[in-house]
């Protein structure tokens, strides 16, 4: 078990500026940090696009991704249901690549009083789920799928859902992430103005969680296997409960801030 602390100053971070392009860039680097982002583009955001058709229920073929992509926020639960229905009084349009479907939930026109909302979305309990939101939150429960959870000015919150076998990505820039009963082979977690506090269902791999302002916190099932971690901060203390493990381990955890702590712990 280790734990330091570090109190040299640092100077004061600005939040930068809303990034605005619309996919997932593997990685964004900053000093003392790199940082997994979903940026997004007003015209892959767009409120209904080109080809888009409206509908409250949708199959997803096997295979295939539920993308969402909405100005606002989104609450997705996992269901025993076959199709993708989305709660009645918002707006809602349907667009397909291949074997993925994309749901776009308006924030304009017609559909301006749902801005600032988090509509409710039954997707099949299995299913793969993206979604790219930009001014509130995204809360996903009970999805035993692959997720790619991004926002920009929100928390992204996660209960009992994932995929053992997947990667799992969750991401903000103003705001926490939060995940509880989460299952990963990988983990990929960040914001820059927030805490990154996850706990696991399984013992990832591979499992990142980097912040500038905040704190990484994650616990692990008891008895994890040995891993090597690396943790940093500059103002703020690491605890690290974990038995020792060599750096040739084949689990891995890394965990960075400026300002906060890191800690990981067993169950």
């Amino acid at each position: 078990m280790q734990r330091t602390d570090a109190h040299r100053p640092a100077p004061p971070v600005r939040p930068a500026a809303p990034p605005a392009a619309a996919r997932w860039y593997g990685t964004l680097a900053r000093p003392a940090l790199v940082l997994p982002v979903l940026v997004l583009s007003v015209a892959a955001v767009a409120c209904g696009g080109s080809g888009a058709a409206p509908g409250k229920a949708r199959g997803i073929p096997g295979g295939g991704r539920l993308v969402v992509t909405t100005e606002g926020g989104v609450r997705i639960v996992g269901t025993d249901t076959a199709d993708v229905r989305v709660a009645d009084g918002a707006a809602a349009r349907w667009s397909a690549d291949g074997k993925d479907r994309t749901l776009d939930l308006p924030c304009a026109g017609a559909a301006r009083e749902d801005c600032g909302r988090m509509p409710l979305v039954r997707v099949p309990r299995g299913t793969a789920v993206t979604v790219e939101a930009r001014n509130a939150g995204v809360e996903v429960t009970d999805v035993r799928g692959p997720l790619r959870l991004g926002t920009v000015n929100g928390d992204v919150v996660v209960r009992d859902a994932g995929d053992a076998h997947g990667l799992q990505r969750l991401a903000t820039r103003n705001g926490s992430v939060r995940a509880t009963g989460l299952a990963a082979r990988r983990v990929e977690a960040g914001t820059v103005n927030g805490d990154v506090d996850l706990r696991t269902t399984t013992s990832p791999v591979r499992l990142s969680g980097t912040t500038r302002n905040g704190s990484v916190r994650v616990t692990l099932p008891a008895d994890p296997p040995p891993y090597a971690v690396r943790a940093t901060t500059v103002n703020g203390r690491t605890v690290n409960d974990l038995p020792d493990a060599s750096a040739a381990s084949d689990h891995r955890l890394t965990l960075r801030t400026v300002n906060g702590d890191t800690e990981v712990h067993p169950g």
